[in-house]
C-alpha cells in the first residue's frame, strides 16, 4: 500500500485523530487544526471570525510552510471558514472532505466546481438536535408564547392575546425529507401531527419515511403549502431552491401559519417574509438561519419584529454530540484507498 498524506485543516480531538490513523497504517496524518486562522481573518468579514474562531487566534506558522503542507496533501479534512485559495496551494489534492454538513458552505472558495472530489457530512450531523429546534419553534409559536415577552415588558398579562393552538391533528410540511427532515417528521407525528412532505426525488418504491403520511417532489410544494398549518425548511441551499420561498409561495401559506428554517437562509426571500408579516399573513417564523449569517446581523425588520424568532444557527448544538462526521470521514477513508466509490460526493450542477 503506498503512503500518501491526510491533513486535517479543522480542529479535531486525539480520540478523532486515532480514529483517522487507525484507518489505514499508510496514512501520514497531519493535524493543522487552526494553523490558518491568521490567513482566514484577513480574508474572511470580521463578523464571520469573531463568531467560528477561537478569541485572539492567529494561526501557526509562516505562510510557506503553511504552503508546504497544502502542496503535500492528497486528502483534506476541512471545516467553517477555510482558506478560499486552497485548491490553488494544493496541486495534489485529490479529495476534500468538509466536517459540516451544507455544500454552500463551499461557495466561497476555488474548491466549488473544481476537478477535486469534495464530499460533506450531510445526513451526519446532529440531526435530532436540529429537529428538535424545529418542534421547538412550531411549539413557541403554537402555545402563544412571544405573548409572555410583551406582558413582562407591559407589567400585565394580556390573556386573549395567547390564543393557543392544539397541535393534534394540524398539518406539518417538511421541505426536504433527508437527514434532519425525516426526525423533524417522525417527531411532529409522535405528538399527533399530520406531516406531509417534500424531497427532490421521491421514490414510490420506497416505504415512507416514519410519521410521514405522503411525501412528494419539488412540483408538489404549492399543492401542499396552503394545507399546512407548519412549514419546517430542512433542504438544501441550491440555485433551484434559492428564493424558494418568494410572495408566490406565501401567499399559499394558509393564514396564521408557522414557519421553521433549519436549513439555510437564502431558501427564503426577506422581503417577501417581511411583507406577508406586515399584512399578518403568519402567526409566527422561527429561523436558526438568514441570509447573509456569516457577514452580519439579521435584517431590522425581522429581527425586532416578536412574531419572529431568530437564533445564530445553534439548532445542531446540545449537550450530547452525536454528529458522525469524523466517522463518515473515517468509512470514506476506507474506501478511497481501496479504491471504491465515496459517500455523499458533491454534484457541482445539483449543488450538494
Amino acid at each position: 500500500m503506498r503512503a500518501f498524506e491526510v491533513l486535517s485543516i479543522q480542529r479535531i480531538s486525539a480520540e478523532e485523530r486515532a480514529m483517522i490513523q487507525a484507518v489505514d497504517p499508510a496514512i501520514t496524518l497531519t493535524d493543522a487544526g487552526g494553523w490558518f486562522d491568521g490567513e482566514i481573518r484577513k480574508t474572511w468579514p470580521a463578523f464571520t471570525s469573531e463568531r467560528y474562531l477561537p478569541p485572539d487566534a492567529k494561526g501557526d506558522g509562516s505562510r510557506e510552510e503553511r504552503d508546504r503542507i497544502l502542496a503535500k496533501a492528497e486528502v483534506i479534512l476541512g471545516g467553517w471558514p477555510f482558506p478560499l485559495d486552497l485548491r490553488a496551494r494544493a496541486a495534489k489534492l485529490k479529495w476534500f472532505h468538509q466536517r459540516p454538513a451544507g455544500a454552500s458552505n463551499l461557495l466561497r472558495g476555488d474548491l466549488w466546481g473544481s476537478d477535486v472530489v469534495v464530499t460533506t457530512s450531510r445526513g451526519s450531523g446532529n440531526t435530532l438536535a436540529m429537529a428538535e429546534y424545529a418542534l421547538a419553534g412550531i411549539l413557541h409559536f403554537a402555545k402563544g408564547l412571544p405573548q409572555a415577552a410583551i406582558d413582562r415588558t407591559a407589567g400585565h398579562f394580556s390573556h386573549r392575546a395567547y390564543q393557543p393552538l392544539l397541535l393534534q391533528g394540524k398539518t406539518a410540511c417538511v421541505v426536504g425529507v433527508g437527514g434532519i427532515g425525516r426526525d423533524v417528521g417522525r417527531l411532529c407525528a409522535a405528538i399527533g401531527m399530520r406531516v406531509v412532505g417534500i424531497r427532490r426525488k421521491p421514490r414510490d418504491d420506497r416505504p415512507l419515511p416514519e410519521g410521514f403520511d405522503q411525501v412528494g417532489g419539488p412540483g408538489d410544494l404549492d399543492r401542499l403549502l396552503p394545507e399546512a398549518d407548519f412549514v419546517v425548511i430542512c433542504c438544501q441551499w441550491t440555485p433551484q431552491t434559492n428564493d424558494l420561498f418568494d410572495s408566490g409561495r406565501f401567499e399559499l401559506m394558509k393564514a396564521g401559519s408557522v414557519l421553521v428554517n433549519v436549513a439555510r437562509g437564502e431558501i427564503v426571500d426577506e422581503t417577501a417574509l417581511v411583507e406577508a408579516l406586515q399584512r399578518d399573513h403568519l402567526r409566527g417564523v422561527a429561523f436558526d438561519v438568514y441570509v447573509g449569517e456569516f457577514e452580519r446581523a439579521p435584517m431590522e425588520q425581522l429581527w425586532s419584529d416578536p412574531r419572529v424568532l431568530i437564533t445564530p444557527h445553534i439548532s445542531g448544538a446540545s449537550d450530547r454530540n452525536r454528529h458522525r462526521a469524523i466517522d463518515l470521514f473515517c468509512e470514506n477513508l476506507a474506501s478511497y484507498i481501496a479504491g471504491r466509490p465515496l459517500e455523499n460526493v458533491i454534484d457541482w450542477e445539483r449543488g450538494y
